[in-house]
């Protein structure tokens, strides 16, 4: 006996549309809270309904938020905006301390002198050490001779280095330089003892002042000194504040006159007790601070 498709595909669908009817009663009183009717039919599209909405949630959150790192393809850290943006700023930063850095050794070489160095590099990159030249003996006309032109070249001084000198003089004296901190000078400017400041006690905790207006060219620790800042002015002129135990201000920053910029301290090997160590350089040249500054 033949089976005819299409009545069991007609018998399939009427069974689908049979309705049942459901019932919501008080289980103590048997009371009919509620009547639904109810096909088979009526119970898979609902339930395909809530599926697709599921999905659909689903496809957003993962769309618009960010669960989506977690899927395949999304979780590479590098392709992501946030990054990208990040690792620019992390570039240019990296630009501008190059920058920063090679300004500060210019002017660390123009207050320390050129640095000597003892090795070179060959055109493969290999460190050479430098021979010294074999000294030479000198005779005793030859020490007298040479002692006669240091001592004429020592004492002759060019008007224009004259007249240069006074006007930078002149100059410093008609600047208006803020106290970086008062107190008594417990060490004097003293260069033929490589002391190149003057040092100033001060209370602890005392902030320390722009002497002028002008950018931060170091703000750094270093074993002698610890904590130490370097202020570039207007006039070629360049300030020091050595010893601290707080900087304020970083490199690239600019301050104003009398503007805190660290707080004093006794930080660096070369201090023994909380005070001020400040330098003040013109052109290249250490100048004494008390003979501008009132402390």
């Amino acid at each position: 006996m033949a089976v005819d498709p299409q009545g069991k595909k007609n018998k399939r669908w009427e069974h689908l549309r049979v309705p049942y009817r459901l019932v919501v009663m008080n289980n103590e009183t048997f009371e009919e809270i509620g009547s639904y009717r109810l096909t088979l039919l009526n119970i898979y599209i609902a339930i395909c309904s809530l599926l697709a909405l599921g999905a659909i949630l689903v496809w957003l959150l993962m769309l618009f938020t960010p669960l989506k790192r977690l899927v395949p393809g999304y979780g590479d850290i590098t392709n992501s905006t946030e990054f990208i943006k990040i690792d620019r700023k992390l570039r240019n930063a990296e630009k501008e301390l190059a920058a920063y850095k090679l300004y500060y050794d210019k002017v660390r070489g123009l207050v320390t002198g050129p640095q000597p160095t003892q090795a070179s590099e060959s055109e493969e990159g290999t460190p050479q050490i430098m021979e010294e030249p074999e000294p030479v003996e000198r005779i005793p006309e030859d020490e007298e001779l040479r002692d006669k032109v240091e001592t004429a070249e020592a004492l002759t001084i060019t008007p224009e280095e004259l007249i240069s000198s006074r006007k930078s003089e002149r100059e410093l004296y008609e600047i208006y330089f803020v106290p970086p901190v008062n107190g008594e000078i417990s060490a004097p400017f003293m260069p033929d003892k490589a002391h190149f400041g003057v040092d100033v006690l001060a209370p602890k905790n005392t902030p320390i002042r722009a002497t002028m207006d002008g950018f931060v060219i170091a703000s750094d620790w270093t074993l002698e000194t610890g904590f130490t800042i370097g202020i570039q002015h207007s006039n070629n002129l360049i300030s020091f504040y050595k010893h601290n135990s707080v900087l304020l201000k970083k490199v690239g920053e600019s301050v104003k006159a009398g503007e805190a910029i660290a707080i004093i301290g006794n930080t660096g090997t070369l201090s023994d007790g909380p005070h001020l160590h400040f330098e003040l350089w013109q052109s290249g040249k250490p100048i004494n601070p008390a003979d501008y500054i009132k402390f």
